[in-house]
């Protein structure tokens, strides 16, 4: 494709999703995301030619001027859309695809000090908030999206979202999916939460048993009457207490 094809397809695309974006001037001028795909491309040319050196000089001058840090060996797709710039890392052997949107502090980052594959691959139409962090050799799946501040640590399947820390799905095509096992949380206090339940549980059976109600009726019936008898002396005063009227 062009040269000027593709530099007219990604102002277009930011168009498209940014409705802060109110010409394609300004796009060109005042998106610093834009600036360092654009210079980007040159380093990772640069890097394939195996100049390695030049290419990893590049990327760190355009990390100076955008706030991006992006390896010249990572691959990316087309229309890539990185919002607000500053802070996003994406790694050497990070593979985004097309139409992606990454917003600002997002990290496409390894979990060690292996060799070969270590970074994720981003698919296609795949939506990323503020200050998630990717990490390892783990798929985001087509048009998923996870959420400001989620930790990605496996897998994500296709028109998911996830969101925490660590990221578990709450949306798979578009239907709310429901987490009755902690396990699937995957949260390191989902062991103590699974042995207190299950403690909980023991003792409302041991109470059961010696003829005790572990749950009342109306477990909130003193509280209920405390707060009539208070309403009740409020209507009592208000004969007497003055609200400040004609002052």
């Amino acid at each position: 494709m062009a040269l000027f094809a593709r530099i007219r397809e990604d102002i277009h695309s930011v168009k498209e999703r940014d409705p802060a974006a109110r010409s394609r001037l300004e796009i060109l001028l005042c998106y610093p995301g834009l600036w360092a795909v654009w210079i980007h491309r040159v380093s990772h040319a640069l890097w394939r030619a195996g100049l390695r050196l030049p290419a990893r000089m590049l990327s760190q001058l355009a990390r100076f001027f955008t706030g991006v840090d992006i390896h010249p060996g990572a691959l990316l797709g087309r229309r890539l859309f990185i919002d607000h710039a500053m802070g996003v890392v994406i790694g050497e052997t990070a593979i985004v695809g097309s139409d992606v949107t990454l917003y600002q502090g997002v990290t496409l980052g390894g979990t060690g000090k292996g060799h070969g594959k270590r970074h994720p691959t981003v698919c296609d139409g795949v939506f990323i908030g503020n200050n998630a962090n990717v990490l390892g050799n783990i798929t985001v799946g087509e048009n998923s999206r996870v959420g400001a501040g989620s930790v990605v640590l496996s897998d994500v399947p296709p028109n998911s979202t996830v969101v925490g820390v660590p990221a578990h799905i709450v949306y798979r095509n578009g239907q709310r999916v429901l987490i009755t096992d902690p396990h699937d949380v995957k949260d390191p206090l989902s062991d103590a939460l699974i042995a207190l339940s299950a403690r909980v549980e023991e003792l409302e059976k041991c109470l059961c048993v010696e003829g005790i109600q572990p749950h009342p009726a109306e477990p909130f019936a003193a509280e209920e009457a405390e707060r009539s008898a208070y309403r009740e002396d409020l209507e009592r005063l208000q004969e007497y207490v003055s609200m400040g009227e004609g002052i």
